[in-house]
């Protein structure tokens, strides 16, 4: 297996983006390998496409209502004109009462109501045209009911979504169209309707490369926007926004969270004395070093200069001393003239500080660490 991923991984990075990394093609098969930004990025996006994509069919739909009032009979059209307005009003709904929040949870559910309303109509349709004897020119108009299918699966191309999404949203309007097959049993055109099924499997090809293609681009994207290009952990600018989230998550769940700010020990003296390649060396190799200890939902950040923060979501104030004291005790690398790196650390956390807001968390952290370093540098303060 792993002499087959080696094959293929190279031959499948050849056909997305050139920033895209090989070990993020993984990223492109499933949501649970994507960081928490980009979740809330690409949530972001599908919902407010989802809002385009339901303001477009609340005033197609009723338009075309016209078109059925000059081939079909009252009784046919009356019943379209009322199933068509129930429709509009829904996707106008879904337009005005659904809003980005951010969350992947909330543009499942989006994506879900958007794709659900138009397979009901679709269905509805199709049952309502069944049970009347149309000529050929009404036979002709109600043909055309037949492409929304096609038209909701092609429309999947404009999220940004990975390959197991794309499965699961292409067989919801895969088992809609077997559906209307089957309620239409005893007239269907079993040649016509094969041809078409096949087409629309076609058209999910498609579109799940066209999908996740634009999943590639916001991978990379998101990842030279949200990183610092020397040590390549997230930038301030990023930071910000976990710190945000994952405080939201902690007030959410009740759950501890500890911030942790390192400031290098006269790091300064390492520019002035050796230049500042020497100094961006040290950069690196002190975040190799502390990304050696840290677990998966930890975050690493570059506040600017020689200050890093280190995000500890459900870990309390003695448990992330600990880990600290072991990051010290492993040592952050070593000083162009052979001495061990220090650094002087501030630690606060959202419980034991009684603290109400994000921002309390990052000063309180702040002014420990210029405690730490008045005390002496090269030590870890957490009160104070």
């Amino acid at each position: 297996m792993s002499r087959l991923l080696s094959f293929f991984s190279p031959r499948l990075a050849s056909f997305l983006p050139t920033g895209l990394k090989a070990t993020e093609l993984a990223q492109l098969l499933s949501p649970s390998q994507h960081s928490m930004l980009l979740s809330q990025q690409r949530a972001t996006m599908i919902v407010n496409r989802v809002r385009l994509f339901a303001m477009l069919f609340a005033v197609l739909t009723p338009i075309w209502g016209i078109v059925d009032v000059m081939v079909f009979s009252s009784p046919l059209w009356i019943k379209l004109a009322l199933l068509r307005v129930l429709t509009s009003a829904a996707f106008a709904a879904l337009l005005v009462f659904y809003r980005p929040t951010g969350s992947l949870l909330d543009a499942y559910r989006a994506m879900a109501i958007l794709f659900i309303i138009p397979t009901v109509f679709y269905i509805a349709s199709h049952s309502l045209l069944a049970g009347y004897a149309l000529s050929s020119l009404s036979s002709a108009v109600a043909t055309g009911y037949a492409f929304l299918p096609f038209v909701l699966m092609a429309g999947l191309a404009i999220f940004p979504l990975c390959l197991l999404e794309n499965i699961l949203l292409a067989s919801i309007l895969l088992i809609a169209q077997g559906l209307a097959g089957y309620l239409n049993w005893s007239t269907l055109n079993w040649p016509s309707f094969a041809g078409g099924f096949w087409l629309l499997i076609l058209i999910a090809g498609v579109t799940a490369l066209a999908s996740t293609s634009q999943l590639a681009f916001m991978i990379t994207l998101v990842r030279q926007a949200i990183h610092d290009p020397l040590t390549g952990i997230f930038s301030r600018s990023s930071g910000k926004e976990i710190l945000n989230l994952q405080w939201s998550a902690a007030q959410r769940n009740e759950q501890p969270l500890t911030l942790a700010f390192f400031d290098l020990d006269h790091f300064k003296q390492i520019n002035d004395n050796f230049g500042h390649e020497a100094g961006d060396k040290v950069l690196q190799i002190f975040v190799a070093q502390v990304q050696k200890k840290l677990r998966a939902s930890d975050s690493l950040l570059r506040w600017g200069g020689e200050e890093f923060l280190l995000v500890m979501p459900n870990t309390d104030l003695d448990k992330a001393e600990c880990a600290i004291e072991r990051m010290q005790s492993n040592g952050f690398g070593m000083r162009p003239d052979g001495t061990p790196l220090t650094a002087s650390v501030g630690l606060a956390e959202r419980n034991a500080d009684q603290l109400d807001y994000y921002k309390q968390i990052l000063a309180l952290a702040d002014k420990r660490m210029y405690l730490a370093k008045q005390a002496g540098r090269n030590r870890i303060c957490a009160e104070g």
